[in-house]
């Protein structure tokens, strides 16, 4: 095993992690008042919406997906009786169909924030990093899935991805469970360390406020009062 395998498959996840705890603590000490999901709906609304309402909807089905095909060892499930092609059929027609939901509303974002002048002027740079990180991660993921589907390759992430990244939790990194993983599979995974890495330093830091926090507070209202005729919000 090379350098280059260790540091992308030890080294390079650990720093990922440590960055997005401590990150988050920091940030939680240092900005709390900048701790929100800093919401432009004042600025667009309709697409927002819909965005919102297809990425949200998607993304829980898909993180479901991957906490149970990751973290739960494929011997488990078999000890219950659901087969490899039980799993593969429910991660095909479950999986599937979430993933593209989630695409289709990260999407519709993604043009939002590069498309919409108003929206466009109130992002920050953090705002453009995060939806196009957000992206490429979920287009890689349709990617990986479809290659292996369509491809027929035969590829079992439950006996490589899986143990590496129980590994991982457990401070017993095998970077040589990812020798053999597909590069599209390779490319989704780093780039969801990019993401973890990112994290606190985002709006993304409003999953863990939401809804435990933000139940208790009150409603933001708005009030337009008319000067010489227009109405000023």
């Amino acid at each position: 095993m090379n350098f280059g395998e260790q540091f992308l498959w030890v080294i390079y996840p650990y720093v990922a992690l440590t960055i997005f705890i401590v990150g988050h603590i920091y940030r939680y000490n240092t900005d709390q008042l900048g701790w929100t999901a800093r919401s432009s709906e004042l600025l667009e609304k309709k697409s927002l919406q819909w965005g919102s309402l297809l990425f949200h909807g998607g993304i829980l089905a898909v993180v479901g997906g991957h906490v149970s095909g990751l973290l739960i060892p494929k011997a488990w499930f078999e000890a219950i009786g659901v087969t490899e092609h039980m799993y593969h059929m429910a991660a095909v027609y479950g999986g599937g169909p979430a993933g593209l939901l989630t695409l289709a509303g990260i999407l519709i974002l993604t043009l939002r924030r590069f498309g919409n002048d108003r929206v466009y002027a109130a992002s920050s740079l953090a705002d453009f990093v995060v939806v196009v990180l957000v992206l490429a991660e979920v287009i890689l993921g349709l990617a990986s899935t479809a290659t292996n589907v369509f491809g027929s390759t035969g590829f079992d992430y439950r006996a490589t991805i899986a143990p590496w990244f129980r590994g991982l939790l457990f401070l017993q990194p095998d970077a040589h469970f990812m020798h053999s993983v597909p590069l599209f599979f390779k490319m989704h995974v780093l780039m969801g360390f990019a993401i973890f890495a990112v994290w606190p330093f985002t709006r993304l830091v409003h999953v863990w406020s939401m809804p435990i926090e933000y139940i208790n507070r009150p409603y933001i209202h708005y009030v337009s009062r008319k000067v010489k005729g227009k109405s000023i919000h």
